[in-house]
């Protein structure tokens, strides 16, 4: 396929199921220990950390195509973005087989569902979230989110069983201003300031980057940027009540 040691050297539960078919793989064509049925499992605990760090980068990138074709147009801004993550996050050798791989993946079409139904069952909930966020941000990259678009996120966030409070918060992240400083807390505005406190220490431990470890140091240094915002959130609601 082209795509180096990255893909075929150590996928994991994403080699199967209809990722595994949008990357054009025979299931079980790249193990080389064992029988493919005995190294699945909920959350991916049975995969090595690699494994489970390129199956979340992979189905981050079958996602991402789906978000980048949502509004029917491919836009320069979004696939600096992909390219600028991947660099940062993940270095620039996976930059560029990610963007062989990307380009590949925009000519398929993505059944929603199916590829959703994979993820949930091999990631836990800190990891959706983490995909969710990381989605987000590519829709968000020219400045505008269309219609399309956001009909897309939340269609991919219901797909992957995550919360509509919890969908709604992440989206929340990416602008300013108190009333999404409360949305990304998932509170109401008419909350007490003892109900603020305790919103931002749940908030906290949920999207605390320690949740996504066993995806590797680049994911968690991603996660942070989520964590970030929680925080300011939390500082923003309380300057705004003058909360000491």
């Amino acid at each position: 396929m082209g795509y180096g040691k990255w893909i075929s050297g150590a996928l994991g539960w994403a080699l199967g199921g209809p990722i595994g078919g949008l990357l054009g793989f025979a299931l079980g064509s790249f193990f080389e220990k064992g029988d493919s049925s005995t190294r699945t499992g909920r959350g991916g605990s049975a995969y090595s950390g690699a494994e489970q760090r390129n199956s979340f980068l992979v189905s981050l990138l079958v996602l991402s195509s789906a978000i980048m074709k949502a509004d029917s147009r491919v836009l320069k801004s979004e696939l600096d973005f992909v390219k600028r993550f991947i660099s940062q996050n993940f270095g620039e050798d996976a930059a560029a087989e990610a963007t062989l791989l990307l380009r590949d993946l925009l000519k398929k079409d993505v059944d929603i569902e199916a590829v959703c139904a994979q993820i949930k069952l091999n990631t836990n909930a800190a990891t959706r979230l983490q995909l969710l966020h990381y989605l987000t941000g590519i829709a968000r990259a020219d400045g505008f989110v269309s219609s399309d678009e956001i009909a897309m996120l939340r269609r991919i966030s219901a797909a992957m069983s995550i919360p509509y409070q919890d969908g709604e918060s992440v989206f929340a992240m990416f602008d300013s201003g108190i009333d999404a400083a409360y949305k990304i807390l998932e509170i109401d505005k008419s909350a007490t300031d003892e109900e603020i406190k305790r919103a931002y220490k749940r908030m906290a431990v949920k999207h605390h980057p320690d949740k996504v470890s066993s995806l590797g140091a680049d994911v968690q240094r991603a996660a942070e940027e989520k964590f970030k915002k929680i925080n300011e959130a939390y500082e923003k609601i309380k300057k705004d009540r003058g909360i000491v």
